[in-house]
């Protein structure tokens, strides 16, 4: 028997006053958090929820997040988190995939209305159960004729004896982003989520009750999830929630509270680079950050060295994807950075390059793993899961090399290289020489349809502030640093690039 919300009690009751979620004037303890994630429990039950049951969840970083999330796994339950972005059609197409029963959605704002649109998709779903989250737990429901969490709540016992899952059995069902087709669900089981989160914890030299986060990255996303909650309540680290990333924001958190871990994607570092400003306290920062992790793509050269530079932090560089629990590989933080690599396969974990066939290979492939992190498989897809699962090797679409160490380089996706005149060429390589620039302060590079060609490349790119640098320097100087068949032909200035909301740059928006 295990449960993966165990990481939350066993903290609860070794640190039950420390700090486990931070909001603004909001801090709740650790035994809050779980007494809480009780009550979910138990309302659970009472709604005749049984254990394998799919519970879904819409919801920014605040504090009813992992209080449901983990309530839920108390349950016996599968969560299913959903992108706080979705429109009614896809919640409703999320939810029947799923086979949610219960749906809990954030009321949202203004701007992103969350709770309507949650609510008109979960009236198109086959899901029985739908409980607003309100921002204030004892307002009345802005959506007539539907309960909030706060009333359901209300008389809810604080206490509950978790569930007996066993190891194998599925915690979460996670949606990959459905670049090609419908987007499909990743069972993880919790054994592939715990063993995920402690080896994380073994590579930042984690210990209990010390390190304080700030959590940026969206929870409803496996990096978030597992690198910062997961690993984070497993050792009673305190958590910032911040629900809306913004550099400006992000460094003031950073210099009034003793922040010691922070994770993003590339673009986040280089917001937070670029906040900098002369009026933060650097030194201060720099003093208690310990801990810097960077994922979801490549960390550019200049990005790295900034860090080093500004903030005196050696950011570890992993790579992962939601079928892997995420992490796969990790930067040794024992050895010196070795810029441009994703760092070497975790503990229990085997990587190795394939060809299309599934044969190994010495020179660029496709990178295939096989540990305790690989998913259970696609839920109700059995087609899709034998496309990417063989004698317990994972393909992930990504193309890598491997050096004489045994570290890896990610050359790109296999879906984004671009095919010039018969040349293979790889988009990751190029952004890197672009981003040395002196005047381009983020670069990505795409490919366009050109008759004689086949494809063409092309780079969208952000300028520094009081530059003046035109497309048509940019693409003289590219030609100058790159092969006649590698620079971008095609240079397009931009004040800002379509991300998603985990900050990834959507090429696919851009094509």
């Amino acid at each position: 028997m295990f449960n993966l919300s165990v990481l939350l009690e066993d903290s609860a009751r070794k640190y039950p006053e420390r700090d486990a979620l931070v909001l603004g004037e909001t801090r709740l303890t650790y035994a809050q958090v779980n007494g809480a994630a009780n009550q979910v429990a138990n309302l659970l039950v009472e709604q005749g929820i049984q254990p394998g049951d799919k519970i879904a969840l819409s919801s920014p970083n605040i504090p009813w997040f992992p209080i449901v999330y983990y309530g839920a796994l108390k349950a016996g339950a599968v969560v299913v988190p959903l992108n706080v972005l979705l429109k009614t059609r896809e919640i409703a197409y999320h939810l029947t995939d799923s086979d949610a029963v219960a749906y809990f959605c954030f009321e949202g704002t203004p701007a992103l209305p969350m709770g309507a649109e949650g609510h008109s998709g979960f009236l198109e779903s086959s899901a029985k159960h739908f409980l607003l989250i309100t921002a204030n737990p004892a307002a009345p429901s802005p959506i007539e004729g539907v309960e909030t969490l706060g009333q359901a709540l209300a008389t809810m016992s604080a206490s509950f004896e978790s569930a007996a899952t066993e190891s194998t059995d599925t915690a979460a069902i996670l949606y990959t982003s459905g670049t090609t087709g419908q987007p499909k669900g990743a069972e993880l089981s919790h054994a592939n989520i715990s063993f995920n989160s402690l080896t994380c914890n073994r590579l930042f030299s984690s210990e209990p009750a010390t390190d304080t986060h700030v959590l940026a990255l969206p929870l409803f996303h496996t990096f978030g999830a597992t690198v910062q909650m997961h690993a984070g309540f497993s050792i009673a680290a305190t958590l910032h929630l911040v629900p809306r990333f913004d550099a400006g924001q992000v460094i003031d958190l950073m210099q009034r509270e003793a922040i010691t871990f922070f994770a993003g994607v590339p673009t986040m570092w280089w917001g937070l680079l670029e906040a900098l400003t002369d009026d933060v306290d650097v030194e201060r920062i720099a003093q208690n950050l310990r801990i810097g992790v960077s994922g979801g793509s490549s960390l550019p050269v200049d990005i790295i060295t900034r860090a080093q530079q500004k903030l005196g932090v050696q950011i570890l560089e992993g790579y992962g994807l939601s079928e892997t629990s995420p992490v796969v590989t990790f930067s040794d933080p024992d050895q010196a950075p070795r810029p441009g690599s994703i760092g070497v396969p975790i503990w229990g974990i085997e990587c190795k390059l394939i060809d299309q066939d599934w044969n190994e290979v010495s020179e660029i492939g496709e990178i295939a793993i096989r540990g305790h992190n690989v998913m259970k498989g696609y839920y109700k897809r059995t087609d899709a899961t034998a496309e990417v699962l063989r004698d317990g090797w994972f393909r992930t679409g990504d193309l890598a090399r491997k050096d004489e160490d045994g570290f890896y380089y990610v050359v790109d996706r296999s879906k984004d290289m671009i095919l010039r005149g018969g040349f293979n060429v790889y988009p990751r390589e190029i952004e890197e020489v672009l981003m040395g620039h002196p005047d381009i302060s983020l670069a990505t590079v795409i490919g366009v349809p050109h008759e004689s060609h086949g494809e063409e490349i092309k780079a969208f790119v952000i300028l520094n502030t009081g530059v003046d640098t035109t497309s048509d320097d940019l693409i003289a100087w590219a030609k100058e640093q790159m092969a006649a068949y590698k620079y971008p032909r095609i240079i397009e200035i931009a004040n800002s690039l379509p991300m998603t909301a985990t900050g990834k740059i959507l090429k696919r928006e851009l094509r």
